[in-house]
């Protein structure tokens, strides 16, 4: 019997773990709780004898979110802060509604690839490939019952093109994916960006970065 190379086991260890972004429980559940002394990469446990079945249940996809607002777009999301019952589960979900013309912005989650699925109502959607592949833009417009997978940290939107109210949901692979607004992160930072620095990356004269950071950026989260 021929055996693997040492060095090559340990490469199929390595990019095993690699694949596995949020570790593995090591245990049937880990509820989270909060402990606002200490501060760990993730949640701590919530004792198991006194979990029960209302620790894997969550209520918030019940009722539409409120879309009165700048984007015309409300995303719910059920992630471990507001899912206790996901820690350590390594997956999330968000529900997104839509004014008709309601725009979720550009933004990334640095931690979690998202898939999509249209419920009700007509989408566009993209997303944009890193500088390796010179940014080149993705898009597709969704109909009810498509589904369509954003890769983990790339920047993506959805725009609702339909003359009615649009519902989507969205699995992600992390209990806590993140989410970066790219404008409200850009121009709404606190403390915010040198002018110096945006004149020059965005190429644009100084009056229009004081006008963008003036600006309030709504957060739809």
């Amino acid at each position: 019997m021929k055996f693997l190379p040492t060095s090559l086991l340990i490469l199929a260890l390595a990019t095993a773990t690699a694949f596995a972004f949020d570790p593995s429980p090591l245990q049937d559940f880990c509820v989270a709780i909060n402990d606002p002394e200490v501060f760990v990469n993730g949640k701590f446990c919530k004792d198991p004898k006194q979990v029960t079945a209302d620790d894997f249940l969550f209520k918030g996809f019940r009722y539409p979110g409120n879309t009165a607002n700048p984007l015309g777009s409300k995303v719910t999301p059920a992630f471990v802060d507001q899912f206790p019952g996901l820690n350590t589960l390594g997956i999330s979900m968000a529900r997104i509604d839509f004014a008709p013309g309601g725009l979720n912005p550009p933004h990334t989650h640095p931690r979690g690839t998202e898939v999509l699925v249209v419920a009700e109502g007509t989408l566009l959607v993209g997303f944009v490939t890193s500088n390796q592949l010179n940014n080149t833009l993705f898009t597709k417009v969704l109909y009810k019952g498509d589904v369509f997978v954003f890769p983990i940290g790339l920047i993506h939107f959805q725009l609702n093109i339909g003359k009615t109210p649009a519902l989507a949901f969205a699995a992600l692979s992390s209990q806590n994916p993140g989410v970066i607004t790219i404008a409200n992160a850009v121009f709404g930072s606190k403390p915010p960006f040198s002018a110096d620095v945006l004149t020059k990356a965005f190429q644009v004269d100084k009056k229009v970065v004081d006008y963008l950071q003036a600006q309030f950026w709504y957060d739809n989260n």
